[in-house]
């Protein structure tokens, strides 16, 4: 077992990242040009990952998926419906604009097999694990 030293100001490390997202939940972020940022689940199966993130309203021609140096990234953009002068809006809740999250990816991944796909506002990224990654069933002998 080791032996932590507790330190009670290790959660202030964090605090200029937790300023920074507090603002971009509002579209207000800090000196970048994002204003929202899409609902993302991740889960692990024995294969590989799986990316799914909410993106309604959007185009497929909308939407670039990167990887570089290991850091999955998505962008894209909402466009804005075109105003029209005889609208009378009582409330305005939909979210237009740009949006970038990135994610750093396992090292056990196979990044030349990546595939996405977009369906009814959800984009899917399958993130297939190298073949020493994934699990062995080891078998047991009888002496």
């Amino acid at each position: 077992m080791t032996l932590v030293r507790y330190n009670p100001a290790r959660h202030l490390a964090s605090l200029p990242l937790d300023v920074e997202t507090f603002f971009e939940n509002y579209g207000l972020g800090l000196g970048r040009d994002t204003v929202w940022n899409p609902s993302v689940d991740i889960l692990e199966t024995e294969d590989g990952y799986e990316l799914k993130a909410e993106v309604p309203g959007l185009k497929k021609e909308d939407i670039q998926v990167s990887l570089e140096d290991g850091l999955l990234t998505i962008r894209g953009e909402k466009k804005q419906e075109a105003e029209t002068k005889k609208k009378n809006y009582h409330s305005v809740e939909r979210v237009f604009g740009k949006f970038e999250r990135s994610f750093r990816l396992p090292e056990n991944v196979k990044g030349d097999a990546i595939h996405a796909k977009y369906d009814n506002g959800v984009l899917s990224i399958e993130i297939p694990k190298s073949e020493a990654a994934k699990p062995k069933q080891i078998e047991v002998s009888v002496e």
